[in-house]
């Protein structure tokens, strides 16, 4: 099983190409069904990679990241959300028209920016900070909702607060504050002595 950050980086080169093919039916004025099926397997995919990696990847980066994993984060969630909201702008439009053309470019440039942010940050760290057998792990829980999700079935695609998101996860990672080690049921032995 491949481990997340190559999966993460299978999906960066398969929307680099998609957006690519788009510019070649934008070059030869391509009809509208041509775009649309190119379009909405690449929006969709957009969607369910971003929630994936809310999911799975994010959580994580924050848990072993070294190199200020919050920041990479929130920045992260912006990104989808601008991502996401490119998309929004571009389905409310009729396909090959300017308004779905500039949601297009606006989900592209979003992405752009995301993917290489998180090629040079996020996974980098990633990679040094977590062991390969977790990083398969995540690897085969990515592939898992992706499958699951296929389409965006099932998923409520809407933006994020970063930082309510970054809080919510670093709650969730953080003992308490009175938290003291000891794990123990404080009874004592149960063996006889």
């Amino acid at each position: 099983m491949p481990d997340i950050t190559e999966l993460i980086l299978d999906d960066h080169e398969w929307f680099r190409r998609r957006f690519a093919e788009l510019d070649e039916l934008r070059a030869a004025d391509a009809d509208p069904s041509a775009l649309r099926g190119l379009w909405r397997p690449l929006a969709d995919l957009l969607d369910v990679h971003a929630e994936a990696e809310e999911r799975i990847f994010y959580p994580q980066l924050l848990r072993r990241g070294e190199n200020d994993p919050q920041e990479e984060t929130l920045d992260a969630i912006g990104d989808h959300n601008d991502i996401r909201d490119g998309v929004r702008a571009a389905d409310r439009h009729p396909v090959g028209s300017a308004g779905w053309w500039e949601g297009v470019d606006a989900a592209r440039a979003a992405n752009d920016e995301h993917m290489g942010e998180e090629e040079n940050e996020g996974l980098p760290d990633f990679r040094l900070h977590a062991h390969s057998g977790l990083r398969e792990s995540l690897g085969a829980q990515f592939t898992a909702f992706k499958k699951r999700h296929e389409g965006t079935r099932g998923l409520d695609v809407v933006d994020k607060d970063p930082q309510a998101y970054v809080d919510r996860i670093e709650r969730e990672i953080t003992p308490p504050s009175d938290f003291s080690g000891d794990t123990s049921l404080g009874i004592g032995s149960l063996r006889p002595r």
